[in-house]
């Protein structure tokens, strides 16, 4: 299974997405994300920022006999897990799921995830997404879920491509394996993986397609009937690849036709503002030019009054002046001679008044 996806969302939102391979997942599961899905036959993986890491993608099995809603610590069921960046990338990023009879396998970007050779799935099973928000949320946007059967010229595998419709996600050439393998149980051990972005083992593995249909010398093929089985499936794996490299074609046609239509609107309303704020300079500049020309009247008519305000105190003040002196001129004494008589004889009466006052002070007294 191959399944492309981009998330974005604001820096500290969050939120999951949760991959299922279950038995009667539309009606077990819904659209319930691994925290409250309850009860369910099958596999998940979920893709979340747990433990604060960035980004983690942990793989559940459940048999049927535990409900992950009720449980106290659903966390502790993950068998597997590795660290996974896959917010605000800028590019859609890969989850690729491969089981085969002896393996199973999940990798991320090209790189392994987790893989074990202890857990085998029964065929039948639906593949299905669901997502769940928290108060910030991040927006997760699936580009492809593909489903590819393993061809190795084995005896007991044959194709059966089906196209199964889970949880509102288009699902592309399902093939299921017929023959029988060993359900999935809670009492069964716990199966050994390897990790590889978690620490233990990291390592790129080659591409899927080569190890799934290996080359073959010629002179191995010595039938018929080989020779057109080897044909077949090699066709069929070309047929995969053209049909998947004709969708991403056609959906990075669509996208680039929404992203070319968003950015015209966005240039338009930019073209807009632009010319709004044309509109609003020139309006600032006539205002502008009207606030000078009012405020140089201003100051002319102020000078003009002050100008006007000085000539007249000047004229009063000048008039005043010499209607003071006219009056003064004219209501003055001729000289200081009776100033002066008037002053000695008031010095004279005061100086004979002392004297006659000492003298009757000093004259005896007469008593009857």
């Amino acid at each position: 299974m191959d399944v492309e996806f981009r998330t974005n969302g604001p820096e500290r939102g969050s939120g999951n997405m949760n991959i299922w391979l279950a038995r009667d997942g539309a009606h077990n599961i819904g659209s319930g994300s691994i925290y409250t899905v309850g009860r369910f036959e099958g596999l998940a993986l979920a893709i979340d920022q747990h433990g604060g890491a960035g980004g983690m993608v942990r793989g559940f099995l459940n048999d049927g006999s535990t409900d992950y809603k009720s449980h106290t610590n659903v966390d502790n069921l993950a068998f597997g897990h590795c660290i996974f960046y896959y917010r605000n990338l800028g590019r859609p990023s890969q989850i690729k799921l491969r089981h085969t009879d002896n393996k199973f396998q999940v990798e991320v970007d090209g790189h392994l995830c987790f893989e074990s050779d202890h857990i085998r799935l029964p065929s039948g099973y639906n593949f299905g997404i669901t997502a769940a928000s928290a108060d910030n949320p991040d927006s997760f946007e699936v580009y492809k879920l593909v489903v590819l059967t393993d061809d190795n010229n084995n005896n007991h595998n044959q194709n059966n491509n089906n196209n199964n419709d889970y949880g509102n996600q288009a699902q592309q050439d399902q093939a299921q394996h017929h023959h029988q393998q060993q359900p999935i149980g809670g009492d069964a051990e716990r199966p050994h993986m390897r990790f590889g972005k978690s620490g233990m083992k990291a390592q790129v593995p080659d591409d899927p397609y080569d190890t799934q249909i290996p080359d073959e010398s010629a002179d191995r093929i010595t039938s018929s009937k080989a020779q057109f089985a080897d044909l077949h499936n090699r066709i069929q794996s070309t047929n995969h690849h053209l049909s998947t490299i004709f969708r991403q074609v056609a959906q990075a046609q669509i996208v680039g036709e929404q992203r070319h239509e968003e950015v015209s609107i966005m240039l338009g309303e930019l073209k807009g503002l632009l010319s709004k704020l044309d509109r609003i300079e020139s309006s600032f500049d006539g205002r502008i030019q009207g606030l000078e020309k009012e405020v140089r009247s201003l100051r002319n008519d102020l000078s003009a009054r002050l100008r006007d305000s000085e000539n007249s105190i000047k004229y009063h003040v000048s008039d005043k002046h010499e209607s003071l002196a006219d009056h003064v001129k004219k209501h003055a004494a001729p000289g200081h001679t009776k100033l002066i008589l008037v002053i000695v004889g008031c010095q004279l009466g005061l100086v004979g008044g002392y004297v006659f006052y000492k003298r009757r002070k000093s004259m005896p007294k007469k008593y009857l």
